[in-house]
């Protein structure tokens, strides 16, 4: 059996919202791996995959076959377990997503949902998975994630004339007066009253007709530049006025009278400092904005758009698979705890450098992070029952496994298999920040993961 460190070649996806050029994190992170890819200086390029999905499959760099082949053939891989729970496929796709402007509105739908969708539409709808995901930021990252607090969105509806006249009277004044005094109720029948409130006001917002929406548009950006610091009230409860309207006038510029300059009023909009994450359940609305993120899901390519998107869109099927569930940014935010399974060498470690884990309450996958911020450092993971895929995204130095060593820097990608420790020492000073940086996308079947 041949050595399960195998490096790979991870192919780039060029999408309208990706960042251009050498700007890329994706396209610098190809390039890398890529012999024949030479980065084009006006082209935008927004995702770097690595997995086996069959939409761009990862290959062995050396015998050019793809990593679903080798897997497939080898289950040891895997590990039986996880081959035989998961169709003898990796459960998770791993990516860098570089973004320069606003991704589509959109939602990713659960297991039930994503077979019927497949069913009734496989161009649209090309899996019949879920797709529950996590967000790292690599560099600072902005978006709308999730509904904001009730009470947000009931000020915006005061204090923004334009999205008023897009709600319509009627439904603002139905939404306002069900959620009054029980914005944060946690009563049962409350919850779900305020949920079939969102709903509906939200499902108004998406059907707005055309013109509407254009008169509406007009206003709300001359509102946004003329008013400033004060736009929207000053912003209310947990936003800041200037920052909302800055945002407008961004929006804007991408996408010029979209319904998305709405929708903003609707979501959290979140800001993520390097290493910061949050975690998407499937049925979670989210739209990124900017900056590279590491970003893990389980093994699926189904979008449910609805906005800043020339591509299709399905507002019927998204207005009705929310779940409608509110809440401040600061619950989708995920707090990453130290990772016990791996031993650093103490003698040239760091008190700068880490091993942190990042694991949502799904099963399919969880993410380490490993900085080792000194020249000789060394980070030992010790074997988990279950395949990796681990990505260098800063520095240089080796990696191995048992008695296979290979040169490891920024962009370089390898599949580790079950039971494998791995090695890996740094050649990189920390002059400035971090030194070598990895991520480590992995599954393993935990009994108590799996409770979640």
């Amino acid at each position: 059996m041949r050595n399960p460190l195998i490096r790979l070649e991870c192919g780039v996806n060029s999408y309208d919202w990706g960042k251009v050029g050498k700007t890329s994190a994706a396209a610098k992170f190809h390039a890398a791996t890529a012999s024949d890819f030479s980065i084009q200086e006006e082209k935008p390029y927004a995702e770097l995959w690595m997995g086996t999905h069959p939409s761009l499959p990862s290959k062995d760099l050396e015998t050019q076959r793809t990593l679903l082949d080798l897997v497939q053939e080898n289950q040891a891989l895997l590990s039986s377990d996880i081959a035989q729970r998961y169709e003898n496929k990796l459960p998770f796709l791993f990516k860098v997503l570089s973004i320069n402007k606003a991704l589509s509105i959109q939602a990713h739908p659960n297991k039930k949902l994503a077979e019927q969708l497949h069913a009734k539409d496989p161009k649209n709808y090309p899996d019949d998975n879920h797709k529950p995901e996590m967000t790292i930021a690599v560099t600072p990252f902005d978006g709308l994630c999730g509904f904001r607090p009730l009470a947000e969105i009931a000020h915006f509806l005061k204090t923004v004339p334009s999205l008023r006249k897009v709600v319509g009277e009627e439904e603002a004044s139905n939404f306002e007066n069900a959620v009054k005094g029980k914005e944060t109720s946690d009563k049962e029948e409350d919850v779900k009253a305020n949920k079939k409130a969102l709903q509906s006001a939200f499902t108004k917002v998406m059907n707005t007709d055309r013109d509407t929406l254009a008169t509406a548009s007009k206003e709300l950006i001359q509102a946004a530049e003329s008013e400033g610091s004060s736009f929207a009230g000053s912003g209310g409860p947990s936003n800041d006025g200037k920052e909302l309207a800055d945002l407008v006038a961004r929006l804007n510029a991408q996408f010029p009278n979209d319904i998305g300059l709405f929708v903003q009023f609707f979501l959290n909009y979140v800001k993520l400092e390097i290493g910061e994450a949050m975690f998407l359940k499937a049925d979670d609305i989210h739209a990124y904005l900017s900056g590279d993120i590491i970003e893990c899901m389980a093994s699926s390519d189904n979008v449910v758009r609805a906005g800043f998107t020339p591509k299709f869109k399905d507002v019927d099927t998204l207005t009705d698979m929310l779940t409608y569930s509110y809440a401040p940014i600061s619950e989708q935010k995920m707090e990453p705890t130290d990772y016990s399974h791996v031993r650093h060498n103490a003698a040239a470690y760091s008190s700068s450098s880490s091993s942190l884990l990042y694991n949502p309450p799904i099963p399919e996958f969880a993410v380490v992070r490993t900085a080792l911020n000194k020249s000789g450092a060394k980070a030992t993971f010790d074997p988990i029952e279950g395949p990796s895929i681990i990505l260098c995204t800063k520095g240089k130095g080796t990696i191995s496994v048992g008695s296979k060593e290979e040169k490891i820097e920024e962009g370089y990608v390898f599949f580790v298999g079950a039971t494998a420790e791995v090695v890996v020492l740094s050649e990189t000073d920390a002059e400035d920040g971090e030194g070598l940086v990895t991520f480590r996308a992995f599954c393993e079947i935990e009994e108590e993961k799996q409770k979640l």
